[in-house]
This record gives C-alpha cells, sequence and structure tokens, in this order.
C-alpha cells in the first residue's frame, strides 16, 4: 500500500545547516496559516571542551519569532549518532511536542545496556512527548502529517510526510551521496533497503528533505531532492539494484567507515530526548564506554 501523499499540499520549508556536523534541520510552514515544526534540531558539543553551545537553536528560534510562526511539533527523526539534539533547548522556550517513532525503546535498551545505565533511566520513551507508531498521523496547524517506519539505520528511524514533503533522516542522502550506514547497534542493511524502497512508492514528485550532507565531490551543499530523482540517480539504490546488491555494497562499506566523532555524547543525550545526564549533585556528565561499540 503506497503513503498517503497530499502534493496539492506544499508546505514552506527552511533549512539551516550546521556545519559542524553537517546535519540539515528544517522548519516547515503549514501553506495557508501561522503553524509550524521543527525537524531534527542541532545542539553544538565542543567535545575537547566538554561545552555545549546553542548557536543553531537560536537561530532556528529567531526565525520561528520573526516570522510569528506557532511552533507544533518537534520532530526527531531519530536517535542521532553524529550531532547532539536541541529539542528540549527549544521546547523550553517556544514551545512545541517533542515526537520521536516509538521503537526508541529498543534504541533505550540497547544502549541503556552499552552505557551501563542505571534503573533510573526509563526505557519507555517517555522522555518524549509523542511515540509514532507505522502510519500515524498528527497535525500542524491544518496541515495533517504521516510517520512512516523506516527502519535499517537504526531501529527507530521514520520519515515524516508533511504535505508534499518527505523528511527522511538518515534513510537517504542526495542522489550522489547514497544511503546511510547500518552498522550500529540493531541497523540492518536489508531492512534499510526495505524502508529505502518504501520511501521510493511515494508519488515521483514528493520532495524530500535530507538530514546530512557532505558535499561529494566538492559540490555544494544541498538538501532537497524528490522521489523521482532518487529513482533514477541515487548511487546505491537508483537503477533498479537490487536488494542483494545493495546488502554486499553496504556492509562492505560500512566495515571501512569510521565512528562518528560524537556518537558517544550523542547516543547519551538522544536516548533521553535530548536531555544531557547528571550525577548525583546535578552535575551534567557524560560516560566514555571502552570496547564496547
Amino acid at each position: 500500500m503506497i503513503p498517503t501523499v497530499e502534493l496539492g499540499i506544499q508546505p514552506k520549508v527552511t533549512g539551516f545547516f550546521d556545519q559542524s556536523s553537517n546535519t540539515i534541520s528544517y522548519v516547515v510552514q503549514e501553506p495557508a496559516g501561522r503553524a509550524c515544526a521543527i525537524v531534527d534540531p542541532v545542539m553544538e558539543f565542543d567535545q575537547a571542551a566538554g561545552r555545549l553551545t546553542y548557536e543553531s537553536a537560536d537561530q532556528i528560534i529567531a526565525f520561528v519569532q520573526e516570522n510569528d510562526l506557532k511552533l507544533d511539533w518537534i520532530i526527531e527523526t531519530h536517535v542521532h549518532a553524529d550531532h547532539l539534539s536541541g529539542a528540549p533547548y527549544i521546547q523550553e522556550r517556544i514551545g512545541g511536542k517533542i515526537g520521536i517513532g516509538r521503537h526508541v525503546i529498543t534504541v533505550q535498551d540497547t544502549f541503556g545496556k552499552i552505557f551501563n545505565e542505571g534503573t533510573e533511566f526509563q526505557r519507555d520513551g517517555s522522555q518524549f512527548d509523542a511515540l509514532f507508531q507505522d502510519g500515524d498521523t498528527y497535525c500542524v496547524g491544518a496541515m495533517q502529517c504521516r510517520a512512516l517506519h523506516t527502519p535499517g539505520h537504526t531501529p527507530a528511524c521514520m520519515v515524516h510526510v508533511m504535505g508534499d514533503a518527505g523528511f527522511v533522516g538518515d534513510t537517504l542522502f542526495m542522489p550522489d551521496g547514497g544511503s546511510a550506514r547500518a552498522d550500529f547497534p540493531g541497523g540492518d542493511a536489508g531492512e534499510l533497503y526495505d524502508s529505502i524502497q518504501k520511501v521510493l512508492s511515494l508519488p515521483g514528485e514528493t520532495r524530500l528533505f535530507m538530514c546530512h550532507d557532505y558535499g561529494p565531490g566538492g559540490r555544494a551543499i544541498a538538501w532537497e531532492t524528490t522521489v523521482a530523482e532518487q529513482k533514477k540517480h541515487n548511487v546505491h539504490v537508483g537503477g533498479g539494484k537490487t536488494r542483494e546488491e545493495f546488502i554486499k555494497f553496504r556492509t562492505e562499506r560500512d566495515a571501512q567507515l569510521v565512528v562518528p566523532k560524537l556518537i558517544l555524547p550523542s547516543l547519551q543525550v538522544n536516548m533521553r530526548g535530548g536531555e544531557v545526564p547528571e550525577d548525583q549533585d546535578g552535575n551534567m556528565v557524560l560516560k566514555v564506554p571502552v570496547n564496547k561499540l
């Protein structure tokens, strides 16, 4: 069954590029009205100095306020391993509900063990305001949105379709970038291929917005494409590549990749909905498990 896409509803999408993590965050405005959603906001972390800053989030907050928008939702497409979420920082200042895929509980269970979290760390997704299941709908103002479960990169990955726009997280990169890795705990190259096919079953005119871009070959950073362009030109899955071909390529490719530099702090923070863990005295602290990943 092909998921519903409202091609006649065209939200205004504004991207914000975070150079330190090559992440693109978005403000998505309903076509007629003041309501908006924010997708995948970033909080900066200087790992060497152990310092958090909020330039990217402040830029998004300023945009929302200057355009007199009303924030309904802050959407996390998955538990990111390469940047820290700015969702709670934004929520505290301008509101909105924080939503993520229900399978975040799988991620919490997996990494709760890796980081040796105690019983005080809840593994039920209660750190978030909403847990989406495949096909769930929600509204940004009068615009109905739909969450599609797209596991493979992580168990909790979801693509969010808002009008004619799909926000794909790490399920896909730009056509010349291909796809994300599938070798994290809970990842699966076969599931990723199936999830990509689910996205590519959407109407060809559907706009797709990436969570990351690295400018392959030195091209300028870009983050918008279409389903039709991905089907035809994606270097990993385009042109009718088979599931077996993709699994072989993705597995061999992943074995050559280095671990993201911010994976340890990112996972600890993001599986908590963007909150930094604290010690018994209320000091923000992060763990460095050895030989666990």
